[in-house]
Order: structure tokens, then C-alpha cells, then sequence
């Protein structure tokens, strides 16, 4: 199968950006600044909270793969919740995953000006929060080749990053370590072994209430992972780097989140994490490796700008899909000369800059909220994807179904399961009271844009199958 072509966007992406892409997104600020809070809500079982959420998110993906590898278009799921469902799920879809995409993206601007105030607490947060965004507006502005090479080099750092800080706690959990003391002399610190994990309250220490409140966070973490769906317009050969991308997600959830999860507790117990930093930098700070902690300040800061990229990128091809639709206003589907989206980077520029306000009048505690609500609209949107799958499954002749090159495996029962543990989460950021108010918002931008769509969308749409004509 080759890739359509799509008219205005570049197929600028080769298997390497697509894979590190793919990398990137599930290592962001949901691991390196997030995860502080999953822990003090449910403590040494946040590890089972990310496992559980990471199956859920690897049959989304599957499914959206699927559809994908079947019939690719721009504004992807968005346009197969149109098509399987209806025009009123796929408006809602794709709006919720652009304000998703918002939020998250203020969530890393706030924890990009978090990580700076390590080496310089005098600078106000706010003015770190406004050049970040800037800049990577403008980077945005670039040919997708350019996205996808910075993206490239962004997440390589994050995963040798990564992966090289598991190998070094594991070496402190099982060998100890060495440290200058502030004299100049040798300390040695004995291996720390694993049993942080339980000696400080036992594995639930907050009970079921503290493991479920997790979810909150914990799904943000893996927000933005779709973004590998809204690539395949700009993908060369998506039929085989795809696949790629999408079935190294439960090896990325195991090395990167459980990995990083298991090692930090066992060397640091859980309930000393403060949150007042990433807790990677505080835990190899306090243990007293303090270069460590600077250089992974250097890695989380480059994670926090690798996340802001992606989602600013994944916001914009999302409002070019719509507005070809014609769910969005036709200005945002016009690109450059380059191919690029230029009015939807430049709206999510504005919105970034309504967050950047927002940080600075506000400095305390916005992150978790920002994130509760993010979660909530990442919920809805893998929850539409999952629906719009099962949706076209049940359209299809078993003859169609076996044709299909990239299956989701257990159909039906883990798609069901999938539904089921989405709508539980949502359900979820009801039992925590400081997500509440995320549940409550999120509901009622549900009902405002059905409204909006009912009295000033329904009945302009394009149907999917004339777009996929007119692509080929």
C-alpha cells in the first residue's frame, strides 16, 4: 500500500522520525514531572497503575492502527468517528483532542519553567513559560522534515537518557555507590536492594483509593501517544513504519515507565518525593549524586521541549483534518509553501500564550489541574477511537476483517475491555476532589461544542469517502 497524497502536506517523514516520534511521545512530562504526584497518591502501586493504563493504551493504538493502515486521511480519527459513528462524535473527537493537545501543552510549559527554576530560582517562572513557547511556535513554522529531525535528536537524548538511568539505580540498588562528601572525601553508600518498595506502608499504602485517584495522572502520562495516527499523511511508506511504531508501545511502557518506577522507589522511599521538582533530579540529589541530577535537569528540560513540539504539531494537523471536513473554519486547512498548517500553529500559539498567562497568575498548582483536565479529554478521545473501531469492525463481512493487515489482537473481548476500563477512568476523576472540577469541565465542554455543532456545523460536513477520493 503506498501513501496517498495529500494535498498541501509534505510526506516528509521517514521511518526513523516516525519511530522516535512514536519514542518521544510516550516519554514527556507525565514521567518526568506528573509521575511525583501518581507516587504520593498510591505510592509503590502506581507501577501496576501505568501497567494496567498501558494496555488500555496499546489496544487504542492497535485499533487506531488498523483503521489508519486501512484508510489513511488527515485529521485521522477524527474522521473515522464521522464516518463509523456520526458527525456530531467526530466534531466532538477532534475539537477534544485539540483542546487535549492545549492543555498538555501548557502542562509542559509550566513544568519546562519548573526544571529552569533549579539553576535559576530568582527568574520568574512565567518569563521561561513565554520563551519556550516562542520558540517552538516558531520551530512549528519549519518544513515537517525539520519537525521530524528535531524530534529525532530530542527523543534520542530522552531514551539514552532514560534507559542509562535505570542501568545506573540499578547499579545503586544492588552494588551501592560512591560520593565526594562536601570535605573531599570518599563516601560509600551500601545498595540500597528493593525493599523501599515495601517498607514504607506496603504496596497500597494509600488503598484502593490512592491507586484509583492515580489514574488521573497516570493516564496523562501516556496523553499525545495518538499523534502516531495523524502521521500517516506525512508518513513515507506507513504500512511498514507504522506497524513499527505502534507495537513498540508495551516495550516503551515496560522500559520507560515501569522501568523508571520500579528503580526510583527501590532507591528512594516514595513518600519523601515532594514534587517540588522532577523526581528524578530530587531523588539523585538527596542520594547525593548531584551531577547526575544536573545532567538529568538537562534531560527532562528536553523532554518537556520534545513534548511541546509534538503536541503543538499533532494540535495543528488536527485542525487542518477538521477543517477539511469543513468541522473547522477553512482558513485552518490552507499550508505554506513548505506545507505547513500556518493558521492552526499560529492559534495554538495563542493558546499557549493564554496558558503562559494563566502560569503567572496562578504560579501554584495549576500542573495538576491542567493535567486532570487533559486527562479527561485524552479518556474521550481513545475512547472515540476505540468506538470508531468497533463501529467500522461491525460494518465489516468476515471476509473484510480477515483481509485486514493489522489486526487489533483479541478482538472483540480486548477492545471491550479497553471501553470499559476508558469509561471507568473518566468516571474516576470524580473520586479525587482536587480532579473533580476536571470532570466537571470536561463534561460541560462535551455539551457547549454539541451545541455549537448543532447550531453551526451539522449539515456542512464532507463526507470521509469523497476526501479519500479526492486524495488519490
Amino acid at each position: 500500500m503506498s501513501n496517498p497524497h495529500v494535498k498541501g502536506l509534505r510526506q516528509g517523514l521517514n521511518r526513523r522520525h516516525i519511530l522516535f516520534i512514536a519514542l518521544g511521545s510516550a516519554i514527556g512530562t507525565g514521567l518526568f514531572y506528573g509521575s511525583a504526584k501518581a507516587i504520593q497518591l498510591a505510592g509503590p502501586s502506581v507501577i501496576f497503575a501505568y501497567l494496567l493504563a498501558g494496555a488500555a493504551v496499546f489496544i487504542v493504538m492497535r485499533a487506531l492502527g488498523e483503521m489508519v493502515l486501512r484508510k489513511p486521511l488527515p485529521g485521522s480519527f477524527g474522521g473515522y468517528a464521522s464516518h463509523y459513528m456520526s458527525p456530531l462524535a467526530g466534531f466532538l473527537t477532534g475539537w477534544t483532542y485539540i483542546i487535549e493537545m492545549v492543555l498538555v501543552c501548557i502542562a509542559d510549559v509550566i513544568a519546562f519553567s519548573i526544571y529552569m527554576g533549579l539553576w535559576f530560582p530568582d527568574v520568574p517562572p512565567w518569563i521561561w513559560s513565554l520563551g519556550i513557547t516562542l520558540i517552538i511556535a516558531g520551530l512549528n513554522l519549519c518544513a515537517v522534515k525539520a519537525f521530524g529531525e528535531m524530534e529525532f535528536w530530542l527523543s534520542l537524548v530522552k531514551v539514552v537518557a532514560i534507559c542509562s538511568m535505570i542501568a545506573g539505580g540499578a547499579w545503586i540498588i544492588f552494588f551501592g555507590f560512591t560520593s565526594t562528601g562536601a570535605d573531599g572525601s570518599s563516601v560509600r553508600h551500601a545498595a540500597t536492594g528493593i525493599s523501599n518498595l515495601w517498607s514504607h506502608g506496603g504496596w497500597f499504602p494509600n488503598g484502593l483509593v490512592g491507586f484509583v485517584s492515580a489514574f488521573a495522572v497516570v493516564m496523562f502520562a501516556f496523553g499525545g501517544i495518538e499523534i502516531i495516527g495523524l502521521n500517516a499523511a506525512e508518513a513515507q511508506e506507513p504500512e511498514k513504519n507504522l506497524p513499527r511504531a505502534i507495537n513498540s508501545v508495551p516495550s516503551r511502557i515496560l522500559i520507560f515507565y515501569v522501568g523508571t518506577m520500579f528503580v526510583l522507589m527501590s532507591i528512594y522511599p516514595w513518600n519523601e518525593i515532594t514534587g517540588a521538582s522532577s523526581p528524578l533530579v530530587q531523588i539523585f540529589g538527596g542520594i547525593g549524586v548531584s551531577s547526575a541530577a544536573h545532567i538529568l535537569n538537562v534531560v527532562v528540560i528536553t523532554a518537556a521541549v520534545s513534548a511541546i513540539n509534538s503536541d503543538l504539531f499533532g494540535a495543528a494537523r488536527m485542525m487542518y483534518g477538521l477543517a477539511h471536513h469543513r468541522h473547522a473554519p477553512g482558513p485552518l486547512g490552507k499550508v505554506s509553501r513548505a506545507g505547513v498548517p500556518v493558521v492552526p500553529v499560529l492559534v495554538m500559539l495563542a493558546a499557549m500564550l493564554a496558558g503562559v498567562a494563566l502560569h503567572r497568575i496562578y504560579p501554584e498548582g495549576l500542573f495538576f489541574v491542567v493535567a486532570a483536565m487533559a486527562t479527561f479529554a485524552t479518556v474521550w478521545v481513545w475512547l472515540m477511537i476505540l468506538l470508531s473501531h468497533w463501529c467500522m469492525r461491525r460494518k465489516m463481512s468476515r471476509e473484510e476483517a480477515k483481509a485486514l493487515k493489522f489486526q487489533v489482537p483479541g478482538w472483540p473481548v480486548a477492545p471491550a475491555a479497553a471501553i470499559a476500563f476508558l469509561a471507568f477512568t473518566i468516571v474516576l476523576l470524580g473520586v479525587n476532589e482536587a480532579s473533580r472540577p476536571a470532570l466537571y469541565a470536561g463534561v460541560l465542554w462535551i455539551v457547549g461544542m454539541s451545541v455549537v455543532y448543532w447550531k453551526f456545523v451539522r449539515g456542512r460536513e464532507i463526507p470521509l469517502t469523497t476526501l479519500a477520493e479526492a486524495r488519490a
